[in-house]
């Protein structure tokens, strides 16, 4: 937890004021008893009016003094907390996108939305309410035990016999919410992942008419974590009456014996009713503890969740010592990949060179490590062996942020985000013009499609572009690739939603873009117009070169034109 609570160092100041005006109050409800007791015995038993006035005067100033110093210190427990919680949110977040890819997806995405969402709320109460009451309670038991103590130890002794019991079953029951919470956590990870899931596949899921069915594995997952919650929370149950009937026969006693003392005159009546509120206030307290530990073990759950991502040190993109990034030859030399030490090898031992300019296009069937290629040029992965060079210069070695600001990236799955078109496009590139918008669109030959829209560049995109068709989802992933000008150009199968006459026009619109390209297809069409086309197959490179060489020379590569022309008849 001292990871995750660090983010509450800023706000240590407002902390403070809250913590002393929680003190203020912790003081005036401890001295309340005294105050009774003087007014039972020596205005109460003597019959003197004035001193009842004067203290009760006091008693009523005391409260309203309380009342205000509460609304001020939930005010700074408030700001602190929020506080906390917007830094802590953003850490994680931040810290998510410098993991590598190969760190990432150890983390199921519903894992890090519950982290950034529930678990951050957790953490957030907890700290409200550690300066708010959470604090105070400890102390408020504390401060009874040694008042009870002070106004009469004889009578105060009988505590002593259940508070180091209670003490101990209360530290037993926070261990045991602690891991039970931590199964609920993961639990709701479950569920989430569930959810996302199934909205992800809406379509799929009522095509196919599954509705159902998704909703009975739904129900499967929400049960369990229904039952992990019961199973917390009932035996977070058992405190309060274990607390409550240890408490209240000490109660029992304390009266007891206090009638006795106060009829042997061993005590004054007025000591005998502050011991008793002192352990009445005790066992008021320790009800709420149900409330505390609950909340205590839910946020310690969450915050060992958390930390588990914020100390994360392998596994973060390391940016690299060379921020002299400069356009050049792109050359894969003796290249192999494998996702972990116990799966097989993506790619093996693949090595090619491609001069500044050229368009490389890459064939292969599913699974021959065409997309792997890419991302270990982006970065996105370090290869496991060899190494990948630009301009000569290792990229391992070249600052990640001025490398990848060198290549437009346009993916296999065409993915937009929340907002209006123009801002999809302008998402390519920060400081672009609506002009240079519109020039990319142009050259994505999207233009005509977005101008048909009532509102144009102003269109509100869909969740995940619903209102888009694919082919026009695949043009403006491009040309937010196209709106960085960038030396480099890497399409990840991006045009298969094409038809052929758009696609067409879209080549002959990148000519003049003069960049680099890696085009990853499955088109003979569209890999006649490289420069180069590389043939993958189960992760080796079988051959390279133009379209009339491989047609005359790879048996692989006659196969897929072959089939296309049978296709194409």
């Amino acid at each position: 937890m001292k990871t995750v609570f660090a983010y509450a160092k800023p706000y240590k100041w407002f902390a403070g004021i809250a913590i002393a005006l929680m003190l203020f109050e912790l003081f005036v409800e401890l001295i309340q008893p005294l105050i009774m007791a003087k007014i039972i015995d020596e205005g109460v038993m003597v019959k003197d009016v004035s001193t009842i006035y004067e203290w009760a005067l006091i008693l009523l100033v005391l409260t309203i003094v309380t009342f205000i110093a509460g609304v001020v210190n939930s005010y700074f427990s408030a700001h602190v907390a929020q506080s906390f919680a917007f830094d802590l949110r953003s850490a994680l977040f931040a810290k998510i996108q410098s993991f590598t890819m190969a760190t990432y997806i150890k983390y199921p995405t519903s894992a890090l939305i519950t982290r950034l969402t529930n678990d951050v709320g957790n953490v957030q109460q907890v700290l409200f309410m550690l300066l708010r009451i959470m604090l105070r309670a400890p102390l408020a038991i504390i401060g009874s035990f040694i008042m009870a103590f002070y106004v009469n130890a004889k009578l105060a002794a009988i505590l002593l016999i259940s508070a180091p019991l209670l003490a101990i079953f209360l530290f037993v029951m926070v261990t045991k919410g602690i891991q039970l919470f931590s199964k609920v956590q993961k639990s709701l990870d479950g569920v989430n992942r569930k959810l996302q899931e199934n909205l992800q596949a809406i379509r799929l899921v009522k095509a196919y008419m599954r509705g159902e069915y998704e909703t009975k594995r739904f129900a499967e997952i929400a049960s369990n974590l229904k039952i992990d919650s019961m199973k917390a929370m009932r035996t977070m149950e058992y405190i309060q009456p274990i607390l409550l009937f240890v408490m209240n026969v000490s109660m029992l006693g304390i009266i007891w014996f206090g009638a006795s003392f106060v009829g042997a005159g061993d005590m004054k009546l007025g000591e005998a009713v502050a011991v008793i509120n002192y352990t009445m206030r005790i066992t008021m307290i320790f009800s709420m503890f149900v409330f505390i530990i609950i909340l205590f073990a839910r946020a310690k759950a969450s915050a060992e969740r958390m930390e588990e991502v914020l100390v994360v040190n392998e596994g973060v993109e390391y940016s690299g010592d060379n921020t002299h990034v400069i356009n050049g030859d792109i050359g894969f030399h003796d290249v192999s990949f494998r996702y972990s030490e116990t799966t097989p090898y993506v790619l093996q031992d693949v090595s090619f060179t491609v001069k500044a300019g050229e368009k490389l296009a890459i064939l292969g069937a599913t699974g021959s490590g065409k997309s792997t290629l890419l991302q270990l040029l982006l970065r996105f992965y370090e290869p496991t062996k060899g190494k990948i060079t630009l301009a000569n210069q290792d990229i391992a070695t070249l600052d990640i942020t001025a490398l990848r600001q060198m290549i437009g990236y346009v993916p296999q799955q065409s993915i937009l985000f929340s907002g209006s078109i123009e801002e999809n496009i302008l998402w390519g590139q920060e400081h672009a013009s609506t002009d240079q918008a519109v020039a990319a669109a142009k050259q994505a030959q999207i233009h005509e499609s977005i101008t048909a829209f009532d509102d144009g560049y102003a269109t509100v995109v869909g969740q995940k572009g619903v209102n888009l068709s694919g082919g026009q989802k695949q043009r403006l992933s491009i040309a937010r690739a196209l709106v960085r000008q960038a030396p480099i150009l890497i399409l990840d199968d991006s045009t298969s939603a094409l038809d052929v006459k758009t696609e067409q026009a879209l080549w002959q619109a990148l000519e003049a873009q003069r960049a680099t390209m890696f085009v990853v297809t499955q088109k003979i069409q569209t890999a006649k117009g490289a420069d180069k086309i590389a043939v993958l197959e189960e992760g080796r490179l079988v051959a390279l070169g133009t379209h009339d060489t491989l047609l005359q020379t790879n048996e692989l590569y006659q196969q897929i034109a072959a089939s296309q022309q049978e296709v194409a008849r």
